[in-house]
């Protein structure tokens, strides 16, 4: 294994036992436990920035998404321009195909650390501490299907854990079928110009068709299978992590205007208006009636 990399795990594995031994008066026999789930807060706290700019960097492709379907069909023929022409877009609006990707990359070692943190026997060539230590009388290092086996104490314990792990799966599927208002009005703008473009409605943005909406739509629910197979500590880690980043996207997903919204010119602040549900575009006709002027 690279040495910086078990460097960094080492490093992680002290925090968190030092954390560990300070909630024992607290928390007795699931310190360990307590500590694990308060450190991955942590980290994930600390790459909120990061997570922010991933959502943005989405809202941004989506409010692009009329433009580029316009470009597509304007250029179909001519490949070479309509890649100019996209690059030009880009540009011009300060973002690009990566920009809701790369902050999500970034987390990738921070992540990878902890996970490596919660399933490894040993840290440093020696026995990894924290799985020693117990969740309502399961050792954080136990597996589903050693020990006692599923139908036991241990196995309840798990099993609780994988009915944790379906509901905020479900939970991150169902707010990623919902989009917010900044997606939505892209959507739809999308699927009209292809309806009457006659190429029938394309998958719209943030939720692609064919196997690949099958996958996105699965995706959330592999958590319960990879942590049937890991130690409870990093199960405990898997739960922790994906609530976080379900509670991220519920409020970041509000919060986020589009690119080319509200915060634009006066026309284009008529064309939007802020809903419960997010930034939705008004009517034609709406938009129409605000821009007469008054009659007194």
């Amino acid at each position: 294994m690279f040495s910086p990399f078990d460097d960094a795990v080492g490093v992680a594995y002290h925090v968190v036992a030092v954390l560990a031994a300070s909630l024992t008066p607290l928390a007795g026999g699931m310190a360990a436990a307590a500590a694990i789930v308060l450190f991955t807060v942590a980290v994930r706290l600390l790459l909120l920035p990061l997570s922010y700019h991933a959502i943005r960097g989405q809202a941004r492709q989506a409010s692009l998404a009329p433009q580029i379907q316009a470009l597509r069909q304007r250029h179909a023929g001519q490949p070479d321009r309509r890649q100019r022409e996209l690059t030009e877009l880009y540009r011009r609006e300060g973002t690009g195909l990566l920009a809701g990707c790369l902050p999500l990359l970034l987390q990738l070692p921070f992540l990878s650390v902890m996970y490596t943190l919660f399933r490894s026997g040993t840290i440093g060539g020696r026995p990894n501490g924290l799985l020693g230590h117990g969740l309502f009388g399961a050792a954080l290092g136990s597996h589903w299907l050693s020990g006692p086996g599923p139908v036991s104490a241990q196995g309840l314990v798990f099993l609780g854990l994988f009915l944790l792990l379906a509901a905020v799966a479900w939970l991150s599927a169902r707010i990623a079928r919902k989009p917010a208002g900044w997606l939505a009005a892209p959507q739809a703008e999308v699927g009209l110009a292809a309806r009457r473009s006659g190429a029938g409605r394309p998958p719209a943005p943030g939720q692609p068709g064919g196997a690949m909406g099958l996958l996105t739509r699965v995706m959330p629910y592999l958590t319960v299978a990879i942590a049937a197979v890991l130690p409870l500590a990093a199960g405990l880690y898997l739960l922790t992590t994906t609530a976080c980043a379900a509670a991220e996207r519920a409020v970041f997903v509000r919060g986020v205007a589009p690119a080319r919204g509200p915060d634009s010119g006066p026309r284009e602040k008529r064309a939007w208006r802020r809903s419960p549900r997010g930034w939705t575009r008004r009517s034609p006709r709406r938009r129409r009636m605000m821009s007469r002027p008054s009659s007194r």
